[in-house]
């Protein structure tokens, strides 16, 4: 890479890093950077993968204020984002090119339909379980473990807007403020993409540069977007994961 390759990659890895701990979808930024650079598609995928992991973890360090009281949810979680990881990890290297590019603008469309909805249906879970005085499962029970496991194997597979599609499952069927879920869905980001880079290690190759600029850009903006990201209401959180998101469709639609 020339230097100016190689600043333009390291920008890509602070911005990713940023708006992945805020709300997900950074791949979006950094993906067509690396193309553009002269990677390949699959060394661009699993170079990206890897580097993104320091910025993983300094988002979910960032937030590690709102984890307080959810270890067990996490760890229960963290399972089903570790096997998702490795079978789409392994899809990405078994399967065509094609195969996930039909349907993943269709999965981030439904994922921003649920973010909208989801204080609509928040209400209408509460209202119903009123009369009754049930109370919601803290680790969502087998819908949201199965959910976020299938979630997993597409963040596995092309990461961008995983974090959105965590954001939607939890914000239906967990009764917790926006930004205590916004903490896990950094935990589990951060275990799909270190499982995907793990496997990657051994059956693909990287580039090197690419993965150390990404990282310590990664790193860098995971802070800045945990610091900017607590600041923001429930609302204005919602509103920033649906536009990203709809910003995350056309991408996917027009390359």
């Amino acid at each position: 890479m020339t230097p100016g390759e190689m600043l333009a990659v390291f920008a890509a890895g602070v911005s990713a890093g940023a708006i992945n701990a805020v709300v997900g979808s950074g791949t979006l930024i950094t993906f067509p950077v690396l193309l553009a650079v002269g990677l390949s598609p699959v060394t661009a995928t699993v170079s990206n993968a890897l580097g993104v992991i320091p910025g993983s973890i300094s988002g979910a360090v960032g937030y590690r204020r709102e984890l307080g009281g959810q270890g067990g949810r996490i760890l229960k979680l963290s399972a089903g984002a570790l096997l998702g990881g490795l079978a789409g990890a392994t899809l990405l290297l078994a399967l065509p090119a094609t195969a996930f590019e039909v349907i993943v603008p269709a999965l981030v469309g439904l994922a921003l339909v649920l973010v909208v909805l989801q204080p609509l249906i928040g209400r209408s879970v509460r209202h119903r379980r009123e009369p009754t005085g049930d109370s919601p499962r803290r680790d969502g029970g087998p819908l949201l473990f199965t959910g976020l496991t299938l979630a997993s194997v597409y963040g596995g597979y092309f990461a961008a807007a995983q974090g959105i599609i965590y954001m939607s499952l939890m914000g239906m069927l967990l009764d917790e403020p926006l930004q205590r879920l916004n903490a896990v869905k950094n935990v589990l980001v951060a275990v799909v993409n270190a499982v995907a880079a793990l496997f990657f290690l051994f059956v693909a190759d990287f580039d090197w540069t690419a993965v150390v600029l990404i990282a310590a850009g990664s790193a860098l903006g995971g802070q800045i977007g945990a610091k900017v990201g607590r600041r923001f209401s429930p609302a204005v959180l919602r509103t920033l994961i649906v536009t990203i998101g709809t910003a995350a469709i056309v991408h996917l639609l027009l390359h």
